[in-house]
């Protein structure tokens, strides 16, 4: 079967790509910028790209046209396909219906995590035999792509997004993927351009719970009081709780950085890694419960776990120069831009923590989350936030940080402010859900500029 995928770079929509060619099928697709990574990742597959949603495409002849959510009325390859009356799905019904079945699925959803979770469990499970197929949101660093198909019957492990499915289908992602085992890691509003209120989202997650079969296994976040909202509305399936002492829990790290995991009490191993934040521990109970369902044990999932070398994206350092380490992050929420800078701050400890924040994504845009950014960011010594392309005044929402805080409007201006106040031994934190106008190879460049030195190879990135 031939597919042509509409919103093919977006890392969901290349997963997809990546599976389908895997089991079988002609791929080709389009998007509005074609670039890599993913584009690259796509060509080495075979998958041919075409930048544009001309209507012209139609004469590919393709069986069917896979629509990602990016798409809208008024494109015109849409248009094309709506006037001729050829077949349409959307990316996640797709999947449901050709890849899914016979699958037992694991999908990993909360408003934060879903990424780094989802990569940890298809890690153990890999780490133990099981050849999962799995989809993961991002880039995770121990595989050679973010997507594949996996042994037939194997687990399937999947990032389960509450965002809207397409544009004639607004229900969310992850009710299409009918899991055994679903991962509520935590909840909190989001997704303001499509949800009215903490309610509607909750909402979703309850149709989320109401399909986990009897014999499956929810796994949630004991600490977090609006999944409990969501569980009180009806709950049909076990619960692994984590977080708390009557679940799964992490105590706090021993001197050489480990700590102990205990089931009810009952320790069941300790971990020792690299990853920052009390949130990666919370995410790490998460996948370790969720993996007991496929028959994994807590200490060989652990074991797993202590080579885990998390996801692209994810405070990975991309380089050092000059004794100034760069991270980057794809924080874009302030309880994930707390978290963030608390998990740095327990790395460095008294260093100069740099924090250069984009408010790029839908709902900071609107200004839902203004009131809580500064906030968000006073683990921070230094804090600078782009202040171009929202609707709303960013200086002012900054007040409450006080002298450490500046917003800047030019791209330029911004890595040149950054750049002179940076100094050796100081850790610069970069936060953004986009390619903030490629702000991470101008910055790494000036500071090679200014000191001449990188002790480590800088990736490129963005």
């Amino acid at each position: 079967m031939h597919l042509h995928i509409l919103g093919i770079c977006g890392t969901f929509m290349g997963g997809i790509a990546a599976i389908a060619r895997e089991a079988g099928h002609r791929v080709t697709g389009c998007d509005a910028n074609v670039y890599p990574p993913m584009s690259t990742q796509l060509e080495a597959q075979g998958i041919a790209l075409i930048e544009g949603y001309g209507a012209d495409q139609i004469a590919l002849g393709a069986d069917v046209y896979v629509i990602g959510n990016v798409v809208t009325r008024g494109n015109p390859l849409m248009e094309e396909i709506l006037d001729r009356g050829l077949p349409y799905i959307s990316g996640p019904q797709w999947l449901a219906e050709n890849i899914l079945p016979m699958r037992p699925v694991a999908a990993v959803a909360g408003t934060h995590g879903k990424t780094t979770t989802t990569a940890m469990l298809a890690w153990i499970l890999e780490s133990a035999g099981c050849a999962p197929g799995f989809l993961v949101g991002g880039a995770p660093l121990n595989f050679e792509a973010s997507a594949r198909l996996g042994q037939p019957q194997a687990p399937f492990v999947i990032e389960a997004d509450e965002y809207d499915t397409a544009f004639f289908d607004k229900r969310s992602k992850f009710v299409h993927y009918r899991p055994r085992v679903a991962v509520l890691n935590n909840l909190e509003f989001d997704h303001a351009d499509i949800f009215p209120d903490l309610s509607a989202i909750e909402t979703q997650f309850h149709h989320l719970v109401r399909i986990v079969p009897r014999s499956g296994l929810l796994v949630v976040n004991a600490l977090d009081a609006n999944l409990a909202r969501v569980l009180e509305r009806g709950c049909y399936t076990p619960i692994e709780r984590f977080g708390v002492a009557d679940g799964w829990q992490a105590g706090p790290l021993d001197r050489e950085g480990r700590f102990e995991v205990t089931r009810a009490g009952k320790s069941c191993g300790t971990l020792g890694w690299d990853i920052l934040g009390r949130h990666n521990q919370l995410n790490a109970l998460a996948a370790v419960a969720a993996a007991g369902y496929f028959g994994v044990d807590p200490g060989r999932a652990l074991k797993a776990l202590e080579s885990f070398r998390n996801v692209r994206r994810r405070l990975e350092v991309i380089g050092r120069i000059g004794g100034i380490t760069v991270y980057d992050d794809f924080a874009h929420h302030p309880s994930a831009i707390e978290t963030t800078v608390a998990g740095l701050r327990s790395k460095v400890g008294p260093a100069r923590i740099l924090a250069v924040l984009e408010p790029r994504s839908n709902t900071m845009k609107l200004g839902i989350w203004k009131d809580a950014l500064a906030a968000s960011l006073q683990g921070a010594d230094r804090v600078f936030c782009y202040g171009a392309g929202v609707g709303w005044d960013v200086r002012a929402a900054m007040t409450s940080a006080g002298e450490k805080a500046r917003v800047i409007e030019d791209l330029d201006d911004l890595v040149e402010s950054v750049a002179r106040e940076a100094r050796s031994g100081d850790h610069v934190l970069i936060m953004s859900n986009g390619g903030f106008g490629g702000l991470h190879r101008k910055l790494v460049a000036r500071f090679e500029k200014k000191s001449h030195l990188a002790e480590l190879p800088v990736r490129q990135v963005l």
